[in-house]
């Protein structure tokens, strides 16, 4: 199984020849494929090369399928029309979405090209899996072609000037040993770095790999003597540069790393062409962890091809490892969905490539998925009506069974497991222990633990009465802190029991079914009335249910102050355009005042200070957007080689506006607005002003949505537990835009469900 890694800071930041390290959906069931939790610094260098191969390949049934489509094609196109069969699952496609059809091949191999698949970026009908019936479940496909893995760039030695200090004296490293210093002077302003254990893992293994390769002209032994402030200089240079590059030598870079890494991005799965999730080795670097975890600061190793396996079809051509090196092994199993492996050495875990979140794969396994949990709809009450009879079993397994199939059930708990010694110490209900449950009579129960991800459990709830009884038993002397809650139970065990109600039931399986029953619930009390913001909020407030039931909580982002100032002082700026619409109003019309008063009570609602400030503003952004569209456009022109603008085109802008600022100035002193138009009229301004007042309740709605989720994590219940139909199902009933409920990826991960659930579909 893939293992799951939050993103924090890049591992490897994009270099001058447009490296970089993956950005993909991190999906926290299964498709992790890189640990986000290491830091490496920015090396100028290019990607390994490959050693290019030939061999030759057959597959008579691939190419005879291939023939038949293309002759089936040619068909269509001469008789102009699609013949509907039940072997043809294609949609018709109206004269506005007909599309290019492609059809799909191998580029025939050359003397300058590697034995790679080339995958082009043409436009192909999507393929519809959900349209079909497959319920094999052990074979995953039956043809996989791909073109491997793509490794990090190696170490670029650092300046000869730039070394790193040991006691006010230079270093002189071994080149691994600079690498492993790199990895920490690059992050040397960051948490992390600050952090006594991560200090001292990192110290531990940099002063090994000092004294494996060879040694240093200084003996180290005391961090506190070390300086890396001219390592981190360097790499903050190296960023500078970066930043200071023209948007056309940014664009250049970025095509040259799409070019370079295109082959890598698809495989053809089955004969089709699919994308894949992520197709990079993790780059070497410091080992971050969530929350405090013992291994903080350990140096991540190298990986290299003779670490790696790649799995693939028997006939397929091997992609080739960088030269000088092979892989460690080449597998042909396809009743696995991954595409290569590696062990990580720092946890110990193994890694994979997988398909990419929208694979057919993928989507048939998230299908399965929610469909079980619906399953689980026929079993619930019979479930709790057995756990609620076994709260007074006479055998203690059944009791720990029935309480804990409670908590999972009531407060949607994950199972939890054993950890190690060296692992973080995150618990779920089946390893609880004495002191993560505290009770107090009659009924409320304290549950204060670290969850997954380290990320802290505090719920203080009331329980059946018989649960609180249970838990009270569990607690018995001579159980002391650091004793298990359920000393008979296991994950297993639980498992097991689940299962003999329904085939693939497990306690993961309840989180999914809790997380879409109350999601479907809270879609229930939403009225389909109001505009799109307004029901776009509400559903955000009805997965806000399920994320604080899943206990998905995250830090507040250090922008989000900044984003909801930026906000208000959007909302003061239309307030005030709104205000001098009405006191154009009644330049038009003083009569209004009298017959309308209630129109006109909240003239005075800003005093001349907030008007100033708001008008400083409003001109300094003008000012900001004149140059920037100025320099934008020149950067444009130049790398058309066209004539640029003058100088002057921008001065005449800013005058315009340092007139407009001098009308606004002079508008504060009289509180009236110059119309400059004569078909300005009433009617016109009225309506100006409701648009206005639209654009208030938006935004204010857009606050209150970022205030009220800035500690909630919307997105993971919203990608793991939330069945995606409910949201297609929600979109379409309350006629909100999918593009405001999902992100690109997620639209793109769940097409199956938007294209699958109608207005009417249920959970």
């Amino acid at each position: 199984m893939a293992t799951e890694k939050r993103q924090s800071t890049p591992a490897l930041s994009e270099s001058h020849d447009g490296f970089s390290v993956t950005e993909s959906l991190s999906n926290t069931d299964d498709t992790s494929m890189k640990d986000e939790t290491s830091d490496s610094p920015v090396p100028p260098v290019s990607p390994i090369k490959t050693k290019s191969h030939k061999r030759k390949t057959s597959d008579e049934s691939e190419k005879k399928r291939k023939k038949k489509k293309t002759e089936k094609h040619k068909h269509k196109h001469k008789s102009g029309t699609k013949k509907e069969s039940d072997d043809d699952l294609e949609t018709v496609k109206t004269s506005k979405e007909k599309k290019k059809r492609v059809k799909k091949e191998e580029t025939p191999l050359d003397s300058q090209s590697s034995q790679a698949i080339e995958m082009k970026d043409e436009e192909e009908e999507k393929y519809k899996w959900w349209e079909e019936n497959n319920d094999n479940d052990e074979i995953k496909w039956h043809s996989l072609k791909h073109n491997g893995v793509l490794f990090p760039p190696e170490h670029v030695p650092l300046p000869s000037h730039v070394k790193l200090y040991y006691d006010k004296k230079p270093v002189d490293l071994p080149i691994q040993a600079e690498e492993v210093a790199c990895f920490f002077g690059a992050m040397l302003n960051t948490e992390h770095a600050q952090n006594p254990a991560f200090q001292n893992n990192f110290f531990s293994d940099f002063k090994k790999i000092v004294l494996e390769h060879g040694g240093a002209n200084v003996e180290i032994e005391s961090f506190d003597k070390c300086d890396f402030s001219k390592i981190f200089d360097h790499y903050e240079t190296q960023k500078s540069l970066k930043k200071s590059l023209t948007a056309a030598q940014k664009r250049e870079i970025k095509s040259e790393k799409d070019k370079f890494e295109e082959k890598y991005k698809y495989c053809l799965l089955n004969g089709r062409r699919e994308r894949v999730g992520n197709f990079r080795i993790e780059p070497p670097g410091l080992f971050r962890g969530r929350g405090s975890h013992p291994k903080t600061g350990r140096v991540k190793k190298r990986i290299y091809p003779e670490d790696v396996s790649l799995n693939l079809s028997e006939d397929a051509p091997i992609p080739p490892p960088p030269e000088g090196h092979q892989w460690k092994e080449i597998k042909h199993d396809n009743t696995v969905a991954w595409l290569a492996t590696w062990r990580e050495n720092v946890t110990n875990t193994v890694k994979y490539v997988l398909f990419a979140a929208d694979s057919s794969l993928k989507g048939r396994s998230d299908f399965k998925k929610f469909e079980k949990a619906r399953e689980l709809k026929k079993y619930i009450h019979r479930i709790r009506k057995d756990y609620k009879k076994n709260f007074s079993s006479k055998v203690m397994l059944e009791r720990q069974m029935a309480v804990a199939t409670y908590l999972i059930d009531v407060f949607a708990l994950r199972a939890g497991g054993e950890k190690a010694e060296d692992e973080a110490d995150t618990v779920g209900c089946c390893s609880l222990r004495y002191e993560h449950v505290t009770l107090k009579p009659p009924n409320t129960v304290v549950f204060d633990f670290l969850g997954k991800d380290s990320i802290r459990y505090y719920q203080e709830v009331n329980v059946h009465e018989k649960v609180f009884k249970n838990l009270r038993l569990f607690k018995k002397s001579p159980k002391q802190p650091g004793d298990d809650l359920f000393d008979r139970l296991t994950p297993n065990i639980l498992n097991k029991h689940l299962q003999n109600y329904l085939p693939g039931l497990s306690a993961k399986v309840f989180r999914t079914y809790n997380a879409s029953k109350t999601m479907q619930d809270q879609l229930d009390l939403i009225p389909n009335e109001g505009s799109v913001g307004e029901k776009v909020v509400k559903y955000n407030a009805a997965n806000r249910e399920v994320a604080i039931l899943c206990n998905h909580q995250r830090t507040k982002p250090k922008s989000h102050d900044m984003g909801v100032q930026r906000i208000s002082d959007n909302i003061r700026e239309l307030f005030w355009q709104k205000l001098r619409l009405k006191r154009m109003i009644l330049e038009l019309d003083k009569s209004l005042k009298k017959t309308k008063p209630y129109y006109f009570e909240e003239l005075d609602d800003l005093s001349v200070e907030e008007e100033q400030a708001i008008q400083d503003r409003v001109i300094a952004k003008e000012r900001e957007k004149a140059t920037k569209k100025f320099t934008r456009d020149n950067e444009k022109l130049k790398t058309e080689d066209s004539p640029l603008l003058p100088e002057a085109m921008l001065e005449e802008k800013l005058k315009k506006i340092d007139e407009l600022a001098a009308e606004y100035k002079k508008e504060l002193k009289t509180r009236k607005p110059e119309i400059k138009s004569v078909t300005v009229t009433v009617e016109k301004l009225e309506s100006q002003v409701e648009k206005l007042e639209q654009r208030i309740r938006n935004a204010t709605l857009l606050l209150q949505d970022k205030e009220d989720n800035s500690q909630v994590a919307l997105g993971t219940s919203k990608l793991n537990y939330i069945d995606p139909r409910l949201t297609a199902m929600f979109s379409k009933k309350y006629d909100v835009p999918i593009e405001k409920l999902f992100s690109k990826t997620l639209r793109e991960k769940f097409a199956w469900a938007i294209e699958s659930a109608d207005e009417n579909w249920t959970f």
